[in-house]
């Protein structure tokens, strides 16, 4: 395992013994070459940063020729080994952190209008020892203990859920942008999804009146924030949605007032567009009213102080008007969205209008909300039910 031993001779690597640790030789400042010797056709790796990730890139020409492509000789591993361990187009030539790869996610968040917290959540979660780790070395047996160790320290099955979720989509990124990368399995297996994970909890599924008495009670916080709140329990949207609604975006001089509501930053969406989504005609007018004098642009929405209204500031006097109301802290204002999804699909609303006015797809409806839905459906089928018991009703008429 020293730098005398000849790797690029297939006769003297068949003399080497069978063992494995691998054998290595110096390629490149901070590169190494390395071999293990097995029983049939030994592999080849590269060792890069300086001994800080290993990669495997090939299965050695030992027993059969090489094709350049699975079955390397020594000068066609150690040119892939370079290639691998430097970057091309003026790259350091160190692969990607998992820390490095979740900061460029939150650089794309950012980019597109989303929520970089996504991302620092999964940082916050991550021990050091995974944050220094390279994405292309990860494997799906040490992330499937990370997620197990998150339930094992009493985090809710939706938190760890979503923190997955954030952590598959970091490193996802870092492939697309890296075709150094392969190792894709490695988090689609070992942060598979959770069962239940998404499944909305009935707390916060409120009833018609809970969320009329939420509204009044947000009043004595001042009007700023009890129209955020009623905003957001008329149109089921997300904070971030309502965050980023402009003057602009209410159209109260219709028959049928709407607002155009943004589209969230969610999964790879670039471009943040606006559909509609029908409010009551009072609300309207008071939010034309809200932004007479002001720019199209400008944001509709705003705190007292006049600013616009940041991730977290509606957190705290959300919490004082539902400790007014009596309820219990697990109530958020996401519960006003999950009430009004929910809403629409008991009445009937058909679950492609529905999933399309509160931004999201009927296959995420289906798997968050497959209690109500199937309750409502329950309810529909009843309507067209055969009862034998009861006398048939028939407009046929016999002829004479």
């Amino acid at each position: 395992m020293t730098h005398r031993i000849k790797l690029d001779s297939k006769t003297a690597r068949l003399k080497l013994p069978v063992r494995k640790k691998s054998y290595t030789a110096r390629i490149a400042p901070g590169i190494r070459l390395a071999y293990r010797r097995n029983e049939g056709a030994g592999t080849w790796s590269v060792l890069g940063g300086g001994g800080q990730w290993l990669k495997k890139i090939g299965v050695a020409d030992d027993l059969e020729p090489a094709d350049s492509v699975n079955v390397l000789d020594y000068w066609q591993a150690s040119e892939r080994a370079r290639d691998l361990a430097r970057a091309k187009d003026d790259d350091s030539g160190k692969p990607i952190t998992v820390n490095e790869a979740l900061d460029a996610y939150a650089a794309d968040l950012r980019a597109r209008g989303g929520d970089p917290y996504n991302a620092d959540r999964v940082v916050a979660h991550l021990p050091k020892a995974l944050l220094s780790k390279t994405v292309a070395v990860l494997n799906a047996r040490e992330l499937r203990r990370w997620r197990d160790e998150l339930l094992s320290k009493g985090l809710a099955r939706s938190t760890v859920g979503r923190t997955c979720k954030m952590a598959r989509a970091a490193f996802t990124a870092a492939a697309d942008q890296d075709k150094r990368i392969t190792n894709r399995d490695a988090w689609r297996i070992g942060l598979a999804v959770l069962s239940d994970a998404e499944r909305t909890r009935e707390d916060v599924i409120l009833s018609d009146a809970t969320v009329h008495r939420i509204v009044a009670a947000a009043r004595p916080e001042g009007p700023e924030f009890a129209l955020l709140v009623e905003v957001a329990a008329v149109t089921g949207a997300r904070p971030s949605q309502l965050r980023r609604l402009q003057v602009g975006d209410v159209q109260a001089d219709r028959s049928d007032p709407r607002l155009m509501m943004p589209t969230s930053a969610k999964g790879r969406r670039k471009v943040i567009a606006r559909r509609p989504v029908p409010i009551p005609a009072s609300l309207a007018l008071r939010l034309r009213q809200l932004g007479a004098g002001r720019p199209a642009h400008a944001p509709l929405l705003l705190k007292v102080n006049g600013e616009a209204w940041g991730r977290s500031d509606h957190l705290r006097p959300f919490q004082r008007t539902v400790a007014r109301v009596g309820l219990d802290t697990n109530v958020t204002l996401y519960s006003l969205r999950h009430s009004s999804i929910t809403r629409m699909l008991v009445r009937g609303t058909p679950t492609r209008v529905c999933a399309a006015i509160h931004d999201t797809s009927v296959t995420q409806l289906e798997r968050t909300y497959s209690k109500v839905i199937a309750d409502h459906s329950d309810a529909v089928a009843r309507q067209a039910l055969l009862d034998l018991e009861q006398p048939a009703v028939t407009n046929v008429r016999s002829l004479a």
